[in-house]
């Protein structure tokens, strides 16, 4: 996850995520940063299974929010990434 204001980060947060059930996740960092849910569109949901990628913006939360927007991405675990090993 990253808290974006103009065009640099203003705060990084990495917590573990599931690809197919990203919100529990999203849960826990909401609670980490001390801000509160935002609202999950139709939108948000075909960009992550799209993307593995979303972002939020200020109308997304029912408060402020110090930042210009959230994205919220998922970084593959390092077995996900590499190919399978053939062997003989």
């Amino acid at each position: 996850m990253r808290l974006i204001r103009g065009h640099r980060a203003a705060r990084d947060l990495i917590v573990p995520c599931s690809a197919d059930n990203p919100l529990p996740a999203l849960r826990e960092a909401m609670h980490e940063l001390d801000l509160s849910m935002p609202v999950w569109l139709p939108r948000h949901q075909a960009d992550w299974e799209a993307f593995r990628l979303t972002r939020f913006t200020q109308e997304h939360f029912l408060d402020s929010v110090n930042f210009d927007r959230m994205e919220i991405s998922y970084i593959a675990p390092e077995e996900e990434r590499k190919p399978p090993r053939f062997t003989e």
